[in-house]
């Protein structure tokens, strides 16, 4: 019996070669230097920061290269797939406007190298496990759960590495007889690679991010294809997808690192090149006094529901990502305000190599630089379509109000120095919350600073607002007329004056004009008092007064 015929016993209806599938996916026709990258999460779970920050690298190096952004769905664990993960991989992409090129979805397929589903490629790999098994690289193995739980707890007790290697690779032996008779007698099996590595020798390794590396060669045989489902490993599947798809660039978490060796013997056991690749730090966090890893348990920032329901934009997400990515982003950005994130010249040199940290305070000012410089009307329909989702009360508020709000949202905005009051618009309704009827009248509490007597409080707003103020007025007239009646009052509007002798007047503008801004919005801390005024208009803050007389 040859190898070849235990080949044809196992993969009977395999009929395709390697060199057909080379053919069936040739060599992309780009230009020198593109890149073709792909994003290719497990839905085993939920999208979380570290895909996000694989994904906008992706993004960034087929974007700036002129290459091919792809997305492949690596479902081969198919007893830890997650309901929902995957359609959520496809909302976040889409949300965050990072359109793969070539994607499976819902069987729509666009591109020439699917199917982009690792389940749909079970002939391909099955076509290359029945190579190797042909050459000698690969082999059946019967060692049963009880044998491999017995196999490591030795191992663990005599502190020896874990794996299949060596003495502990008994099936290898097997003859191709023997190998035979049991798959004939319907004995379970895996199929393992065969590996010719040697443990105490090193190879060299050139990460992109971290250089050269000298790591052990790969000596254990590990599994390639699974016993139950006849289905690859990821180890396996992703080299013959990252062979055949043309992949040039793989960016990856570096907890795979410890990989490299298997990956590297795969790769020379086809006679295939390997791709380049790019292994991202940990991110991080500061916890207190200390930094570590960034926990998809412990931390609600790690999974990427986050940044959507909290209303971050989806820029400033991706700014943010691609600070910590690399660590030239920020000089970058500062100097291209205006440009687009994929045209930043992204370099895996310019990685952290002791990890990446993540500042849910660094996204809060990128975020606030971002929405500063959003027109009140792009924030207002950005604020909207994220209330509709995620909060139907204010929802319901700032569309009935749709004027009111956006120009609350205008005040000193467009200027030199615009405000930067919201990170995020969920945090939006809390700033402006007294700008609607509804919910200034709900629970009145007043924040009164200097000036807290009633009578006083009353005497000077409903002065100012029965007998100064105009709708019509400029701003300039505006304040004119407040420091009129200011001075009128017993207050001075010449706050030099007022430091120098303060027990001369009963306060100052700052105190005067405080009053009003308090009975109006129940607040000290608002943005500019003229446009609030502008915005309520004469009558409503009539009637505001007329409330606040009862209640205060």
């Amino acid at each position: 019996m040859t190898n070849k015929d235990l080949a044809d016993l196992i993969f009977p209806n395999i009929t395709k070669s390697i060199e057909d599938y080379e053919n069936l996916y040739p060599k992309r026709n780009l230009e020198e230097g593109a890149k073709v990258v792909r994003f290719a999460p497990s839905p085993t779970g939920f999208m979380h920061i570290g895909n996000m920050m694989s994904a906008v690298i992706n993004y960034v190096l087929a974007k700036k290269s002129n290459g091919v952004f792809f997305l492949r769905n690596e479902d081969t664990d198919q007893a830890r797939t997650v309901e929902g993960a995957l359609e959520f991989i496809h909302h976040i992409l889409n949300h965050y406007h990072l359109n793969p090129d070539e994607y499976e979805f819902n069987g729509e397929i666009k591109g020439n190298y699917g199917p982009y589903v690792q389940s749909e490629r079970i002939e391909i790999y099955h076509a290359f496990i029945k190579h190797l098994i042909t050459i000698g690289r690969a082999y059946p193995c019967f060692l049963t759960p009880d044998e491999l739980n017995e196999i490591r707890e030795y191992q663990t007790k005599s502190k020896k590495r874990i794996g299949i290697y060596g003495r502990y690779a008994k099936y290898r032996y097997l003859s191709l007889e023997e190998a035979a008779a049991k798959i004939q007698n319907g004995e379970k099996y895996v199929i393992r690679f065969k590996s010719e590595g040697d443990f105490n020798k090193k190879f060299i390794f050139e990460d992109l991010t971290k250089g050269k590396i000298e790591m052990p060669e790969n000596d254990i045989d590990v599994p390639i294809m699974k016993s139950e489902n006849k289905l690859p490993t990821y180890h396996f599947a992703h080299i013959v997808d990252d062979h055949l798809m043309r992949t040039t660039h793989v960016v990856r978490g570096e907890e795979w690192m410890s990989s490299i060796p298997l990956h590297y013997e795969l790769f020379k056991a086809f006679n295939f090149k390997m791709p380049k690749y790019i292994h991202t730090s940990l991110i991080l966090k500061k916890d207190g006094d200390t930094i570590r890893k960034i926990s998809k348990r412990k931390d609600p920032e790690a999974l990427m529901f986050y940044y959507e329901e909290k209303g971050y934009p989806y820029l400033a997400v991706i700014d943010a990502v691609l600070t910590i990515a690399n660590s030239n982003f920020e000089e970058w950005r500062t100097n291209n305000i205006d440009k687009p994130f994929y045209e930043f010249p992204f370099s895996p040199k310019k990685m952290s190599s002791s990890g990446a940290l993540f500042d849910l305070d660094k996204l809060d000012n990128i975020s606030k630089n971002y929405i500063s410089r959003m027109s009140a009307k792009d924030l207002y329909q950005e604020y909207l379509t994220w209330a509709k989702k995620y909060d139907e009360h204010t929802y319901e508020l700032i569309n009935k109000y749709k004027e009111d709000t956006i120009n609350f949202l205008n005040i000193e905005r467009e200027s030199q120095k615009p405000r930067k009051d919201y990170e995020n618009y969920s945090s939006i309704f809390n700033k402006s919350w007294y700008m609607y009827d509804e919910e200034w009248n709900r629970d009145l509490v007043y924040e009164f600073k200097n000036i807290k007597d009633k009578e006083e409080i009353i005497n000077i707003t409903s002065e100012y607002l029965n007998n100064y103020y105009d709708d019509s007025d400029s701003e300039e007239i505006w304040f004119n007329k407040m420091k009129e009646l200011c001075t009128k009052m017993g207050y001075t509007s010449n706050m030099k004056e007022y430091k120098e002798n303060p027990d001369k007047y009963k306060g100052n503008i700052a105190d005067f004009s405080t009053v009003i801004r308090v009975v109006l919005t129940t607040s000290s801390m608002t943005p500019n008092l003229y446009d609030i005024m502008q915005i309520l208009g004469k009558e409503r803050m009539l009637k505001r007064l007329e409330i606040f007389k009862e209640r205060y």
